[in-house]
């Protein structure tokens, strides 16, 4: 279409709109600018907190405790309950600023032709029909077609992936050619590496190709393992409460006991299973680990992606500026013999440093290498400036003795276009047909390789010969100039660090694939299975499924392809990590349990993270996994502990209560003893973790809950029918008595079970954090000390003999010794819950 009707079509001219026009045209606001802190956002943001079904039995359980006129119980858990939710939202809400803040400092300007005047606005003011002036380092706005370019060059890796930037040119292309490889065609999002052109704004807003991708950010995310784990347990515990309260009530009312009290005993069995505390543990040790995590460099935006983190066993990551530096280095320097040459080192270099047309990373990347010494005693004569037809650039140089040459460096086939002979070591030979598909495939299998080459070539001139494009012609084939995208430094040894923590890592590029499998024996990424874009199209979703485990790199990959290839892996009942910060990853991001970025990200690319570097650096991510497996190993140490405890001891309530023509514990005693051994468990966020939970991810398993639950639940029941036993017919105690040793045997055994389970080792060998060790003999001492306080008579206990104490101490030791003993056989070594890949 020509020039004219483009503008014509947008109502548009060379001059740009006026000012009135481009202020009727602003549209609503980006929904790829991301959630802004409304007071809706805020509010929806703290009720998030509280929408999970173990804080929903909790509030459950303080209302009946309220309406059966347990005040003080439905206080402390509400307490707890509110706290948690509000460490979570305040977590949250933080990250959620500093993302905003993070924003605000990104936020880019645009130069646009108005009414004839150049004018810097707003880049979210552009609108279709803009006129756009763009130049070296600008982000490009809009999606927009080239009007007029010199020397345009923009990189477009956020969108493709690509190292290399392309040159831009006001030829039309076919409407047929694919949106990405239209060079006459920019992209929002994308920035110009060199040149300057004008270009005519046609889509902004949500009608970009950015946007595009972006629209999968506005789904829903994926339900992350971790947020999977904590549902399944919470509808466990509620179908255990749901019996428990049920049975206790309807058993203890066909007793004829008290209405009120038999459903109040019920309620406090029930309340008293529930792992109040978890809430707490989590936002502690999610709070905890997120501010130990920003002091390593890493923001957390998603609290429960820091768990993610931890029980995450595939890493996937793009390729550009993640593994590689992102920028491009020269490699090599060859003649046509393919040996080392400092000659065409030194030709490359007067071309690239004397040359005064468009900056391209090409030269910079030459000229970034020592100069060699003789550079010195050249000067410059004049130049035939790069051009996107010819695509050569050739300088005329003189050296010290008077000896003048042009010196031509370009594409390949371009370059041998212009040569009629090739230098071999000394020797000029005429470059015939044969000569020529020797270089075309030498040339090839460097490219295959992974490299950019540019070829290098000579003319000698005569005195006084002008400096023009005709001297490009009959020139010698000198050598060759290899560049490509280096590995980051220490890339090899980070990689290493989380194979080694049982992570396997698997590079989703868009490159093509020799370029990927080069890079990945460089850094030792495995690389004997590989799947391209063109292959995994073809791919139905159970066949994709069936062969991403064992895929080491998937290359040629557009954007809906990574997202497809994450799914692929969840489905598998991997946890998964993406790390990516180019448009092209968003969906990816989005989908993965964890999504990791970088601050230097582009915006769309942050929004869909869960976790942002504020450096990038595998070493970050490796040291952010040791913090989640800290963190959930500490997490599902508490859930361990408390059901266990919690669960042999109602088992045991609810079976006295039926046989014994007294309740054997009141239901205040019983939330008392919640309350009070609950209280150690708060120092478990900061625990010592076993080396083994830090060497392999450890993913949720309900049936492993299930087994430690109910084989450490009956053991302690078992004890505590020996404790009836004890208190009914050795120690011969009343009704008070008894139910104050029982308290006092259960609390302890409780306190002592947390030593067994928080570790898998032997509790002798495994030392726990100071802090547990204080809370859980600070409680043991007030246990005892209770019934000879004066509050003894508030909660119905008694002061207990020597011997009763001595006889409660004994049981208590045996029975720490018995479940030391099964859970060596519950859980003789450490297993990760997931499938095993392939």
């Amino acid at each position: 279409m020509p020039d004219h009707l483009l503008f014509n079509k947008m109502g548009s001219s060379l001059q740009g709109l006026s000012v009135s026009e481009a202020r009727r045209s602003q549209v609503r606001p980006s929904k790829m600018s991301g959630p802004r802190a409304t007071l809706a956002a805020v509010a929806g943001l703290l009720l998030a907190q509280f929408a999970t079904p173990l804080v929903l039995i909790l509030i459950f359980g303080a209302a009946v405790a309220a309406v059966v006129g347990e005040w003080s119980e439905a206080a402390v858990i509400m307490a707890i309950v509110l706290a948690s939710g509000l460490l979570g939202f305040a977590q949250e809400y933080r990250a959620s600023r500093a993302m905003e803040a993070l924003r605000g400092r990104l936020a880019i300007t645009a130069r646009v032709r108005r009414e004839g005047a150049e004018l810097g606005v707003p880049a979210s003011e552009v609108v279709p029909g803009d006129v756009l002036l763009l130049a070296a380092g600008a982000l490009i706005p809009a999606d927009g077609v080239v009007m007029e370019a010199i020397d345009l060059s923009v990189s477009e890796s956020v969108l493709t992936g690509e190292s290399f930037p392309v040159n831009k040119q006001p030829v039309p292309v076919a409407q047929t050619t694919a949106p990405m490889a239209r060079t006459n065609i920019v992209f929002a999002g994308t920035s110009v590496r060199s040149g300057t052109g004008t270009v005519l704004a046609m889509k902004t807003g949500d009608d970009t190709e950015v946007a595009r991708i972006g629209a999968t950010l506005r789904r829903a995310a994926p339900e992350t393992d971790f947020a999977r784990g904590i549902r399944d347990f919470g509808y466990l515990m509620m179908r255990i409460m749901v019996a428990v309260v049920v049975i206790i009530f309807v058993a203890n009312l066909l007793l004829d006991r008290p209405l009120v009290d038999s459903l109040l005993f019920s309620i406090a069995l029930a309340v008293g299973l529930t792992p109040e505390l978890l809430p707490a543990i989590i936002s502690v040790t999610l709070s905890r680990g997120a501010m130990r995590m920003s002091r390593a460099g890493v923001l957390v935006r998603r609290l429960g992606s820091i768990e993610s983190l931890g029980t995450m066993d595939v890493l996937c990551t793009d390729k550009t500026g993640t593994l590689t530096e992102g920028v491009v280095k020269l490699d090599g320097w060859y003649g046509t013999d393919g040996q080392a040459s400092e000659r065409v080192l030194l030709l490359g270099q007067l071309n690239a440093r004397l040359q005064s047309g468009m900056d391209n990373p090409m030269d910079s990347a030459i000229a970034a290498i020592d100069a060699p010494a003789q550079l010195s005693r050249f000067h410059k004569l004049g130049e035939v400036p790069y051009d996107f037809v010819r695509k050569r650039l050739s300088v005329a140089v003189e050296d010290g003795a008077g000896g003048r040459q042009l010196i031509c460096k370009g594409a390949v086939a371009n370059v041998m276009a212009v040569c009629s002979s090739m230098r071999i070591g000394s020797r000029i030979r005429r470059l015939g047909a044969t000569e020529r598909t020797a270089v075309e495939e030498r040339c090839r299998i460097w490219s295959q390789d992974g490299f950019r080459v540019l070829a290098v070539a000579t003319n000698k001139l005569a005195a006084g010969t002008p400096v023009s494009r005709d001297l490009e012609a009959g020139l010698c084939l000198e050598g060759y100039l290899l560049f490509f995208d280096p590995p980051k430094a220490g890339i090899e040894a980070d990689l290493a660090a989380l194979v080694a923590r049982g992570i396997r890592v698997k590079m989703i590029s868009g490159d093509n694939r020799h370029v990927a499998e080069r890079l990945a024996r460089r850094i030792g990424l495995p690389s004997r299975h590989i799947v391209t874009g063109a292959e995994l199209a073809h791919l139905t979703r159970s066949a994709l499924q069936a062969r991403v485990d064992r895929t080491d790199l998937f290359v040629e990959i557009d954007p809906n392809q990574k997202e497809r290839i994450i799914a692929a892996l969840r489905a598998r009942q991997h946890v998964v990590g993406y790390l990516g910060d180019g448009i092209n990853d968003a969906p990816a991001l989005h989908a993965a349990d964890v999504g990791i970025s970088v601050d230097t990200a582009v915006d769309v690319a942050r929004e869909a993270a869960d976790i942002v570097l504020l450096r990038r650096d595998l070493g970050v991510v490796v040291r952010g996994v040791e913090d989640g497996r800290i963190i959930f190993a500490n997490t599902m140490k508490y859930i361990l502990v408390t059901t266990s405890a919690n669960l042999g001891n109602m088992i045991s309530m609810a079976a006295a209560s039926l046989f014994l023509p007294f309740l054997p514990m009141l239901a205040k005693q019983i939330l008392l003893n919640n309350f009070l051994s609950d209280l150690p468990c708060l120092a478990i966020a900061s625990d010592a973790v076993d080396p083994a939970d830090l060497k392999a991810p450890h993913g949720w398993d309900i049936r492993q809950v299930q087994r430690s639950m109910f084989g450490f639940g009956l053991v302690s029941s078992l004890f505590d029918f020996v404790t009836f036993a004890f208190l009914l017919y050795v120690a011969r105690g009343e009704v008070t008595a008894f139910q104050t040793g029982w308290f006092v045997e259960s609390l302890l055994t409780e306190l002592a079970i947390i030593f067994v389970i928080r570790t898998r080792r032997p509790l002798w060998s495994s030392p726990p954090g100071q802090l547990l060790v204080l809370l859980a003999l600070a409680v043991a001492s007030v246990a005892i000390a209770l019934p000879y306080l004066p509050l003894a008579d508030a909660f119905g206990f008694a002061p207990m003999r020597a011997d009763v104490l001595l006889g409660l101490a004994a049981i208590t030791g045996t029975y720490l010794l018995t479940s030391e003993f099964l859970k060596q056989r519950l859980h003789p070594a450490r297993r990760s819950a997931r499938r095993p890949p392939g």
